[in-house]
């Protein structure tokens, strides 16, 4: 390695549906994280690795903090927030251009609390209409926090991402790279398709079905060009498995076809999907099935 070399990790945090899987993915430049328009579609705290000449910087991709904390998965999600924050060389906090919310306050309560550097990153810029109104939030912010910078940025169209690359990398310690020079995430192949799984059926189902969903992955062989995979994606409540099956099977046909379509994509592999309903009564609230499903315990 180069001498100088910088290696470190970067929590990537915020409230709700502000842009942070999408600013990871578009740091990293492949899809790292699953992105749909509802909030709290992020649920693990997930690496999305960037190696450049002289650096690698470790994005861990968090859930939206919220203080509402109605079940154990609600509260498994904080953790994973808090836990990132733990391990993180630096904090960037992502907020809405234009938009400061109580749930913003009290994301940075966190974040200040982690004592570490913090850039934050005004996110949706594209957005705002007219731009001189961008102007004053900024300046709300700068009072707001000892930030080491505020980088205004738009996610979904890469705008001002290596300004805020090179920012970050400045604040990283030194150190030789962590992670292979062509490791994308730290996470599975059986993850991946679980959460693109999971991804479409938040796009393809309405109201408040899709977050009473979990995926999980039963089996999973790899063959020269094909991946077979067997999933069976768990509903909290009986009558919400005739909604994702679908009229004839036809919704759950429309989500698996959308998941294998973007996962050949993604790996350049044939992908065979065996997808299965099956109930589970409250399982979001039910330590020992969250375990299961990958999240980490309280204790």
């Amino acid at each position: 390695m180069p001498e100088g070399h910088r290696t470190g990790f970067v929590a990537i945090v915020g409230r709700p549906n502000v842009g942070k899987s999408t600013l990871v993915n578009a740091l990293v430049g492949r899809k790292i994280s699953i992105v749909t328009p509802r909030p709290q579609t992020t649920r693990h705290a997930i690496v999305g690795v960037l190696t450049r000449p002289g650096a690698q910087i470790l994005f861990v991709d968090t859930p939206g903090l919220h203080a509402r904390m109605r079940n154990q998965l609600n509260r498994a999600m904080n953790r994973a927030v808090e836990g990132a924050l733990v391990g993180a060389d630096v904090a960037l906090f992502v907020v809405e251009a234009g938009a400061w919310k109580a749930a913003d306050s009290y994301v940075l309560e966190h974040v200040l609390a982690a004592r570490i550097p913090v850039i934050l990153a005004v996110n949706k810029v594209d957005l705002v209409r007219p731009k001189s109104a961008l102007l004053p939030y900024l300046s709300a912010c700068e009072k707001r926090a000892a930030f080491q910078a505020i980088v205004p940025i738009s996610a979904a169209n890469a705008d001002n991402l290596d300004r805020l690359t090179a920012l970050l990398t400045e604040l990283l310690p030194e150190g030789p790279p962590l992670y292979p020079l062509d490791a994308t995430t730290d996470r599975s192949m059986e993850f991946r398709i679980a959460e693109m799984i999971r991804e479409k059926l938040l796009i393809a189902l309405r109201q408040e079905v899709p977050y009473g969903l979990a995926v999980e992955i039963l089996a999973l062989e790899e063959k020269p060009g094909v991946v077979l995979a067997d999933a069976v994606i768990w509903a909290d409540r009986d009558s919400h498995k005739g909604i994702v099956v679908g009229k004839g099977g036809a919704t759950i046909k429309e989500v698996g076809t959308a998941a294998r379509l973007e996962l050949e994509k993604i790996f350049g592999l044939r992908f065979y999907l065996e997808t299965h309903v099956k109930v589970k009564t409250n399982w979001a609230d039910n330590a020992r099935t969250l375990q299961q499903f990958g999240f980490e315990s309280s204790s």
